[in-house]
């Protein structure tokens, strides 16, 4: 008796058991650069599978405590204090807010607390976003990824109050 060795692909469409896989991993990586004349740097990274964008930040240089992280508008981090970003980004044109509550910027990431060295670690994950889709409510590419030296307030308009941009890094591929 012959022993028949297929290779897995050519099983797959002999048996028409296998599907394409729609799992696939999309992913940009940058790191955060100092401004304001702070000490802030660090990484970010964006993940996006199945239909889910996560991000994982970590920055070091912070004054210990709470302060807010925000994508912005663009990806331009030229300018001294990261004006060149732009505002918060807001595809959908609603009023600033707590990221879940009735209204908020796509933008509006939230707060995060350094530790007494200054070091954070900040996770967050999302099904309204999109690495490169093209979808202008969705896509984050091309934006601006900005740490704050303060809190937001989730109350001022549009910005949170959340004081200097004291890190920024530029989403792109």
């Amino acid at each position: 008796m012959k022993k028949i060795i297929l290779s897995s692909t050519i099983a797959c469409a002999l048996l028409l058991a296998c599907k394409p896989s729609n799992t696939q991993t999309n992913s940009v990586s940058m790191q955060l650069e100092a401004k304001s004349n702070s000490n802030v740097k660090g990484t970010a990274t964006f993940t996006e599978k199945n239909g889910v964008v996560s991000m994982t930040a970590r920055v070091s240089g912070l004054k210990p405590g709470v302060h807010a992280i925000h994508i912005h508008e663009k990806a331009d981090c030229s300018a001294g204090d990261a004006t060149s970003a732009g505002g918060h980004w807001n595809p959908t044109h609603v009023q600033h807010g707590k990221w879940g509550d009735n209204a908020y910027h796509k933008g509006d990431i939230g707060n995060f607390t350094a530790d007494d060295q200054g070091e954070a670690t900040v996770t967050f994950a999302t099904d309204q976003w999109c690495i490169g889709c093209g979808d202008i409510t969705k896509d984050i590419l091309n934006k601006g990824l900005i740490v704050h030296d303060k809190a937001d307030d989730f109350v001022t308009q549009p910005t949170g109050n959340a004081g200097g941009r004291v890190a920024c890094a530029g989403i792109i591929k």
